[in-house]
């Protein structure tokens, strides 16, 4: 460990050295990942996960946690729940950690930042570990889209209203924003298509090879009563084609006829959760480190084009490193539309072979809080796969906003 430590030190007081061998240097008091796991995405409403509301599949997820790890479970301070839709996610994120084996002395909270939810409670524990709050503790991503949305059940008040044209902005419905993202960037719905007909291609061929193995963990749950384990993501939907997908109808006519149901991300029902500690109690307690957490930021814009929140969250995320997107290896973005999926890969330059190798949320499912977790899951498996270090991950936000978060691989 002083060997590591003192490694560590040099290392830092090197002249020269580059921005790129400084995130992937080891000390002591990183953030490392230990485990990284999901559910199968299920199709909402009609799926595996239909009859399994947001309280059994925390459960089930925190259930798979203890397994795999093997860690015991008094040695977790805190569990933090991403999820959009539920006011009552923090009491089911409690009672779940307690049925799951974890004592009363591990506490547990609940964290909105709509659909990068599931980042956003990765970040909040990795801060916590960082300030030394704690020392180890589970961020969870999951979304029960089965259960209903999370539309606005009446409009703001006058005051907000009637102030600014961003405030009344926040009222448009993702659709809306996805035709203003195309219309206003140009971004055609051939071009639209045409990316969601490769985002099928790539994960129907990851789902064929396992790539998908790794990252999924099968749990059983009742099904229309009887006992189902599921094992598989059910929204890929093998054979998919750039001229099937040209004959979808519009899915929101009133505001534009680019977004289908075709190019956009299905609806879905999911969780994942991701295990974090600092490298040294990872040792201590002879848990397998599959990655260090970098670092993660936020970044707005207008809501009316919220969609391309990444092209604004990235560059601010890689500039804080000394980085570039040459530096990145894997790059999870989240598709919520094609338009925005596209605006973003083109306006960052991302190599398209780095970008959602494995297919994104227009073939695999976007279950809102479960999404950024489920990249990092996703991502850290292509990273291993690849022998490849660098990820980041990056979602759109409703209401205007873009959040990115980056990781080095350490299971090369």
């Amino acid at each position: 460990m002083a060997a590591q430590r003192l490694s560590s030190i040099v290392s830092q007081l090197t002249p020269g050295q580059k921005p790129l061998d400084k995130i992937t240097s080891q000390n002591p008091d990183d953030v490392v990942i230990t485990l990284a796991i999901r559910t199968p995405l299920a199709k909402g409403g009609k799926g595996g996960l239909k009859d399994t509301p947001l309280d059994g599949m925390v459960f089930k997820i925190l259930e798979q946690v203890v397994r795999k790890s093997r860690i015991d479970p008094q040695m977790v301070e805190d569990i933090c729940l991403g999820n959009v839709s539920d006011a009552k996610a923090a009491y089911y994120v409690r009672a779940a950690c307690l049925a799951a084996g974890f004592p009363n002395t591990t506490a547990a909270s609940s964290v909105n930042r709509f659909c990068s939810s599931g980042l956003k409670a990765v970040q909040d524990i990795a801060n916590q570990i960082i300030t030394g709050s704690i020392e180890v503790g589970i961020a969870v991503g999951a979304e029960h889209m089965t259960s209903g949305g999370d539309r606005l059940t009446r409009p703001f008040v006058d005051e907000i209203i009637n102030s600014t044209q961003d405030a009344a902005d926040c009222l448009q419905p993702m659709g809306q924003t996805s035709e203003n993202v195309g219309k206003d960037f140009n971004i055609s719905r051939e071009q639209q298509d045409r990316y969601a007909a490769e985002s099928y291609r790539r994960a129907e061929a990851a789902q064929k090879a396992g790539w998908f193995d790794d990252e999924i963990t099968p749990i059983t749950v009742k099904l229309d009563g009887k006992d189902v384990t599921l094992t598989r993501d059910e929204g890929i939907r093998p054979g998919t084609t750039y001229e099937g997908l040209s004959k979808i109808r519009p899915a929101f006519p009133d505001y534009g006829d680019r977004s289908t149901g075709g190019n956009s991300s299905q609806v879905t029902d999911g969780a994942a959760a991701v295990l974090l500690m600092k490298r040294s109690k990872a040792l201590e307690m002879n848990q397998p480190i599959l990655a260090k957490f970098v670092g993660a930021t936020v970044a707005g814009l207008a809501p009316r084009i919220m969609g391309i929140g990444p092209s604004i969250a990235v560059p601010k995320l890689l500039t804080k490193f000394g980085l570039t997107i040459d530096d990145i290896d894997v790059v999870e973005l989240n598709e919520a539309f094609a338009s925005m999926a596209v605006y973003c890969k083109d306006t960052l330059k991302i190599p398209h072979e780095k970008m959602n190798p494995r297919g994104g949320a227009i073939a695999l499912g976007h279950p809102l809080g479960c999404t950024g977790a489920r990249q990092i899951c996703t991502g850290l498996s292509e990273c291993r796969r690849r022998k490849a270090k660098v990820l980041l991950t990056t979602m759109c936000i409703g209401t205007g906003m873009g959040m990115a978060g980056l990781f080095v691989n350490e299971q090369l």
